[in-house]
C-alpha cells in the first residue's frame, strides 16, 4: 500500500464494538430483505393504478425507495470501513473508546456514567456517548481522579473522573 492509501484508510476507519457491528449488520439485512421488497411492492401496486404523472402513491413510493437505498448505501460504507475492537487489548487505566466512565459533576455533585462508543453506536438513553462528543473528547486519555473542564452549549462543566472500566 502506498502512504496516501494508508492515510486514507486510517481517516475512514470506523472503530466499534462487536455489539455495534452486529447491530449494524442486522439493520442492513432487515432493510435489504424486508423494507426494500415492501417498497418495491408498493411501487408495483401504484404503477398498476394507471397514469404515473399524477399518481401520488407512485411518487411517494419512489421517494421512499430512494431514501431507503441511500440509507442502505450509508450502512454499507460504514461496514466496509468498520474495524471491531478487541477489548482484551484495551487497558482500563485511562479513558478511551469502549471505556465506561463514572464521573461527578463538581457544580452540583451529581454522578453520571457513560460508555464512550463510535458515533454510530451512540445512544444517550443507553448511556452511550459518541467519541466525537465534547464530553468524550475532554475525557480521552484522562485517568481516574483527574478533573476536566468541558465546554457544552449550556456553559462549562467541571467533571471529576471517579472510575474507568471496560
Amino acid at each position: 500500500m502506498r502512504s496516501f492509501e494508508i492515510l486514507y484508510e486510517l481517516r475512514t476507519m470506523e472503530y466499534m464494538s462487536q455489539e455495534g457491528y452486529d447491530k449494524l449488520v442486522a439493520e442492513l439485512r432487515h432493510m435489504e430483505s424486508v423494507e426494500l421488497p415492501q417498497v418495491r411492492e408498493a411501487i408495483a401496486e401504484a404503477r398498476d393504478k394507471g397514469d404515473l404523472s399524477e399518481n401520488f402513491e407512485y411518487h411517494a413510493a419512489k421517494r421512499e425507495q430512494s431514501r431507503l437505498l441511500g440509507r442502505i448505501r450509508f450502512k454499507q460504507r460504514i461496514l466496509e470501513n468498520a474495524r471491531v475492537i478487541d477489548t482484551s487489548l484495551l487497558g482500563s487505566d485511562s479513558v478511551g473508546l469502549l471505556s465506561r466512565v463514572e464521573m461527578t459533576n463538581l457544580a452540583n455533585n451529581s454522578r453520571m456514567s457513560y460508555t464512550i462508543v463510535s458515533p454510530h453506536e451512540a445512544n444517550l438513553r443507553e448511556g452511550k456517548i459518541s467519541i466525537k462528543s465534547p464530553i468524550a473528547q475532554a475525557l480521552l486519555n484522562k485517568k481516574a481522579g483527574d478533573t476536566v473542564e468541558v465546554r457544552v452549549p449550556a456553559g462549562t462543566l467541571r467533571l471529576r473522573i471517579e472510575s474507568i472500566q471496560l
